[in-house]
């Protein structure tokens, strides 16, 4: 069943894509929560985009967020297309009272919407000026409880831990195990891993000691910045 249109603002533009975006880009992409498609018919997500990329906040791709946009792209410094923020939240099923990390916060958007749900969100961020583009985003919007830090995911402390859920906002090579070992007991992670030409969406749940994994989708997305890659060996 279709979220309603609201029809005193049907003709508005901004309503009316943001609908669309919902109902035929995410729906199809086996997101069913209907807790989740309020929050993303919720969120502005043309207030966590650049200015000239505005008239394209909804559509299927990749928002390069610096004025470089090929090494934008390049360097993951981009927003998710919006399936895929949207199937990553639905899977992981993030409840009131968790306490979320998030690596790679971009524009802040995909810490917003965690944050719409979640009682805490912590997400780190290299690159200084998409750091202060997050954080005024998320003020802008009223977001109280997500914390945007200059941090390197890969490398820095996090001493924040342990959290109930862990999101990756872009992909990685592998999983890293020092992020797996900042789980809860019944903590989630979601990473996109994998090389070109097709990853897949990894989620880990911890059982105690132990680590149970699966695999629920096929998708690409660019790389997160100071993650290990596996050698190239040259023959």
């Amino acid at each position: 069943m279709a979220l309603p249109l609201n029809t005193t603002a049907s003709n508005d533009p901004t309503t009316v894509a943001r609908y669309h975006m919902v109902e035929q880009q995410i729906r199809p992409w086996n997101v069913s929560d209907i807790e989740v498609l309020e929050l993303l018919s919720r969120i502005p997500r043309e207030d966590f985009v650049p200015a000239a990329y505005r008239a394209m906040a909804f559509v299927d791709m990749e928002i390069p967020l610096l004025p470089d946009t090929d090494a934008a792209l390049r360097d993951g410094h981009c927003m998710l297309a919006p399936k895929i923020e949207a199937r990553l939240l639905n899977d992981l099923q993030v409840q009131p009272g968790e306490r979320v990390l998030e690596i790679g916060a971009g524009s802040g958007y995909m810490a917003a919407l965690l944050a719409g749900r979640a009682e805490r969100v912590v997400s780190l961020e290299t690159h200084p000026a998409l750091a202060q583009m997050a954080r005024e985003n998320l003020a802008r919007a009223g977001i109280q409880n997500a914390d945007v830090r200059q941090a390197n995911g890969a490398t820095d402390p996090i001493p924040d831990g342990p959290f109930d859920v862990i999101v990756l906002s872009g992909s990685v090579a592998e999983v890293p195990q020092r992020l797996l070992d900042l789980l809860a007991d019944g903590g989630r992670l979601a990473a996109i891993v994998g090389q070109q030409p097709m990853m897949r969406t990894t989620i880990v749940r911890r059982n105690g000691a132990q680590f149970e994994s699966s695999q629920p989708w096929d998708t690409v997305a660019a790389r997160l910045q100071g993650f290990a890659e596996p050698s190239r060996f040259q023959f």
